[in-house]
């Protein structure tokens, strides 16, 4: 007999198509998605309400995400042992590079970023901690699933969705390049999913030799990049940022 608990997974399911949209969501539009009867979405819906996990827009009646998984999220952050090891290295390296710098880990199929450090200067930017984005488009996503050594039906499940006309939608070319990144042990992305930014990124090791996350460098191609290829001093410092770290936790006597 199953252990799981019907009320909590459906509920689940709502946060979850909450937190992946950029819009607020009706009680029919959820319906839908789930395949529930709009009664029982609504049900769920006033009982999230009520412990702050959801809340309504009065003029559309529609929902989003509430305050009280802010407060969550942010404990989450506080006791990740990988960003508390990370910060002053990842603040070292954006001084250095002068770009913005991120730490990430695998998140069903996709990259949560735990941490980020915005470029050094003073232009807008916007903070993208507890953001996802795609594994297949970016140098965090492509140096986890490499060094994770997901089998070939867990790789197959990911949405390869192209963002730019450089994404990688071929399961095959990413599989390949894949096993390139786990020998080479750092990936990079161009243009693959910003027109006009590249990133470079290496794996972070725990004490059980296990990939905790990774670290990347982001920034215009122009000074990323010689000649339409990533520049290999900053491959360099990325790796030796993940190294110092993976020694933070452990993985390096």
């Amino acid at each position: 007999m199953s252990s799981e608990i019907q009320s909590i997974q459906r509920a689940a399911t709502i946060l979850r198509l909450l937190s992946g949209r950029s819009r607020r969501l009706g009680v029919v539009e959820l319906a839908e998605e789930i395949g529930l009867p709009k009664g029982t979405v609504h049900g769920i819906l006033r009982t999230l309400h009520t412990v702050g996990f959801v809340e309504q827009d009065w003029d559309s009646g529609k929902y989003q995400l509430g305050p009280s998984l802010l407060h969550m999220g942010s404990s989450y952050l506080d006791g990740n042992e990988l960003r508390t090891r990370a910060l002053n290295w990842a603040a070292a390296l954006a001084t250095q590079s002068r770009e913005s710098v991120r730490i990430g880990t695998l998140h069903e199929r996709q990259v949560l970023i735990v941490h980020h450090v915005v470029r050094p200067d003073d232009s807008r930017q916007a903070l993208d901690v507890g953001a996802l984005i795609p594994a297949h488009a970016t140098a965090l996503g492509k140096v986890l699933l490499a060094h994770h050594r997901y089998p070939a039906d867990e790789i197959a499940g990911i949405d390869l969705a192209a963002y730019t006309p450089a994404t990688i939608t071929d399961i095959d070319q990413l599989q390949q390049e894949l096993e390139e990144i786990s020998e080479r042990g750092w990936a990079s992305e161009i243009e693959e999913l910003f027109r006009g930014v590249a990133s470079i990124a290496a794996p972070i090791e725990d004490r059980h030799h296990d990939v905790a996350g990774a670290i990347a460098i982001s920034g215009p191609i122009d000074r990323l990049c010689d000649n339409g290829r990533p520049r290999s001093e900053i491959a360099g410092d990325v790796t030796r940022a993940a190294r110092t770290i993976s020694r933070e936790l452990g993985a390096i006597p």
